[in-house]
């Protein structure tokens, strides 16, 4: 649909046509009629007019709930997250128009690979934990099964099924394509529909990536729906079966929290909000260590990088008392040393503006209110008195430039410096007296999403991660080892849980597959072995098993079912059998050679059989040796060693198909087998799993 071009800019610039920017609901991109502008952050002209006044918002939760489940309710696991992978390496193709619209939203090179390319890697992890960490199926089994029959008739288990709502996801403006991304990719590995909400300023950003995205044609139906503007109201429309993940302000939480629809209704809230993270220097780290070296490259990275307009900037700089000037002077040093202030657009500009002359208010509002707190400017760079343009000149700052400041305060208890937040290229440094009191003052941010620890000493960091872990989301230990390889204070990842309680918003996002699960219910069902096996798609014993005279190994993995089973003969252990083995691998092990050593072990009965040897045994009684569909032994898990083996004794072993997951993009897949090792007498001597690769076909 061509994008409709309208007069609109309402602030003392001149007034330049602005395209109207759409929204993409109910399969369909859709125009309004008016809104109000968002600007280039450097230039003030208008980029584009957004807003929903005539949206169908109920339509689009209503499509979600329809169309969006049918189209995801098809696909595995592994089925979603070989669309992410794709979508990953669309954007990635046409991620220079990501950067280009970017920059207009102030953000440098480096910045914007933060956000684009950080969004993007996203979308590749989750494409690639979704087939390594889920099963390719559609729920997912959590933990082993709980017995609840002394004679196994019945039993427990806990199982994730996907939530038949929507994801409604409301982001902030600083991270315009992670923000979104990184909230849609477990929402959608978790088969639930998203519809996402930017924040007005950068919306025009989301909208791109979101544009690429459905042209690629590979989003399922009603999987991803995008609402550029206001949504007020929204909570009214969604319930139990929903879920919001919420970026924004303290205070803008506070009234979802307190939305009878959430109170209620059931809605599930996830809300990441105001952060005061610390950095603290260790008392070890003294000017010239690598620690201290290390601790002030951070504080500088994470007062420029995206102009500090991150939730995860160091916003308080806790060092011992007596290197608060050695600290101060250091970072002033090495921001100056790196900072072009200017258009991102310019070359050799290393930061931008901030998103908005609003947000540039804001954060001067909070300076003054930090100062008027007992804060006093300890540095203030000379890059505030003139930025690069991209026509060429060099002028006084103007638009939504605003150059670092570092604050001190000399009472390190002062109120502001714990409660106000100045979004911008801010920070304050604090001095403490003993680790106990570092701790004390990290801890007074109110829970906060990260905090890095600067030392080398591991009595230090022990007692500093001990003392804040219970406040913070995460922390990042800096050392000489590993300064140059860490991904850094302020840098989430796919891998590890975002988020923080308290202030910081009390949720968590990412760390993996936990994510997915968010989405998910988790739900205790209760039954006999037959029924668990038949919901979970994992063989439990007391279930039906087929030995139907066809040895498993010969089926392919189309014919092959859960509850195929192999029984073996019974193999005698001869005390000639256990010495040739210790002597032949080494293991020497007392047990195995020293009858009266042995004896005198509580756990045995006199000289046994190795472990392994039993292993390999089993293999031996259930292996079926011409080549066939089994391809490759993958592995064994879950071991347990239950019933010694003396010599004389016998052994013989049942394997059964537990589970059975084909992969995607191959032409195999693996088969998990339950294995079973018993006696003469019945007694079970071992149990585990048997991984093995098997030709579909």
């Amino acid at each position: 649909m061509s994008i409709q071009q309208t007069e609109a800019d309402t602030l003392d610039h001149a007034r330049p046509t602005a395209p109207l920017l759409p929204s993409y609901v109910s399969g369909e991109w859709w125009l309004p009629e008016s809104g109000s502008p968002t600007r280039d952050a450097s230039t003030g002209e208008t980029v584009a007019i957004v807003g929903s006044d005539g949206l169908d918002l109920a339509g689009a939760v209503d499509y979600a709930r329809t169309v969006g489940q049918h189209s995801l309710g098809q696909l595995t696991f592994h089925q979603r997250a070989l669309v992410l992978k794709a979508l990953a390496l669309h954007l990635t193709a046409a991620k220079a128009e990501l950067y280009a619209l970017s920059a207009r939203t102030g953000a440098t090179t480096r910045d914007s690979m933060v956000d684009i390319d950080g969004g993007i890697g996203v979308l590749f992890s989750y494409g690639s934990k979704g087939r390594r960490e889920l099963p390719n199926a559609q729920v997912v089994v959590d933990g082993p099964p709980e017995n609840l029959a002394a004679d196994g008739s019945f039993g427990g288990q806990h199982l994730y099924t996907r939530k038949p709502g929507v994801a409604f996801q409301v982001n902030a403006f600083n991270f315009p394509v992670w923000g979104m991304l990184e909230k849609f990719a477990p929402a959608f590995l978790a088969g639930v529909p998203s519809i996402v909400k930017p924040a007005t300023p950068t919306a025009f950003l989301t909208e791109a990536c979101v544009r690429m995205m459905v042209e690629s044609g590979l989003l399922p139906a009603g999987s991803l729906q995008l609402v550029c503007g206001s949504v007020r109201g929204f909570l009214d429309l969604l319930d139990l079966r929903d879920s919001v993940g919420f970026t924004g302000s303290a205070s803008t939480a506070r009234a979802l929290r307190e939305d009878p629809a959430v109170i209620a209704g059931g809605v599930n809230l996830t809300c990441e909000t105001d952060s005061l993270n610390a950095a603290i220097l260790g008392p070890d780290a003294e000017s010239g260590t690598p620690e201290f070296d290390a601790f002030v490259a951070s504080v500088a990275t994470e007062m420029t990088s995206k102009a500090g307009q991150k939730c995860t900037s160091i916003r308080r700089v806790i060092v011992p008392r007596e290197r608060i000037a050695d600290v101060v002077q250091a970072v002033a040093a090495r921001i100056e040393s790196r900072l072009v202030l200017g258009d991102p657009r310019v070359a050799g500009v290393t930061m931008g503006p901030l998103a908005s002359v609003e947000q540039k208010a804001e954060v001067r509002k909070s300076v003054a209110a930090l100062i008027e707190g007992g804060g006093t400017v300890a540095w203030r760079s000379r890059a505030e008195r003139s930025v690069a343009y991209a026509d060429g000149t060099v002028g006084e700052a103007g638009e939504a430039f605003l150059a670092p400041v570092l604050l001190s305060f000399d009472d390190s208890d002062a109120a502001a410096v714990h409660e106000i937040e100045a979004f911008g290229p801010v920070a304050s440094v604090i001095g403490y007296d003993s680790v106990a009191d570092a701790v004390r003052l990290a801890n007074r941010g109110g829970g906060s999403l990260v905090a890095t620890i600067a030392s080398a000493d591991p009595a230090v960091v022990a007692e500093l991660f001990a003392g804040i872990a219970p406040f913070h989301g995460r922390v990042l230990v800096l050392d000489r080892h590993n300064a140059r390889t860490s991904t850094g204070h302020g840098s989430p990842v796919p891998h590890l849980v975002h988020g923080g309680p308290g202030r910081a918003g009390g949720g968590e996002e990412l760390g993996g597959i936990r994510s997915v699960l968010h989405y998910m219910q988790r739900t205790a069902v209760q039954g006999t072995p037959a029924s668990l096996t038949a919901l979970t798609g994992q063989w439990r014993a007391g279930a039906p098993s087929v030995t139907d005279g066809e040895h498993p190994f010969r089926k392919t993995l189309a014919r092959l079912k859960i509850g195929d089973a192999v029984a073996s003969g019974l193999r005698e252990v001869t005390l000639d059998d256990i010495a040739h083995f210790a002597s032949f691998t080494g293991d020497t092990f007392y047990a195995h050679t020293d009858e009266a050593a042995a004896a005198a072990n509580p756990f045995f009965p006199g000289r046994v059989a190795h472990g392994y040897l039993l292993l390999s045994f089993a293999a031996g009684l259930f292996v079926d040796p011409e080549p066939g569909p089994v391809l490759a032994n993958s592995g064994l898990e879950n071991l347990r060693f239950i019933t010694p083996v003396s010599p004389g004794d016998s052994v013989r072993v049942t394997l059964t198909a537990k589970q059975i997951t084909p992969r995607e993009t191959e032409e195999y897949g693996e088969v998990r087998w339950d294995a079973v090792l018993q006696n003469q007498r019945d007694e079970i001597v071992a149990t585990y799993d048997v991984l093995t690769l098997v030709a579909k076909e």
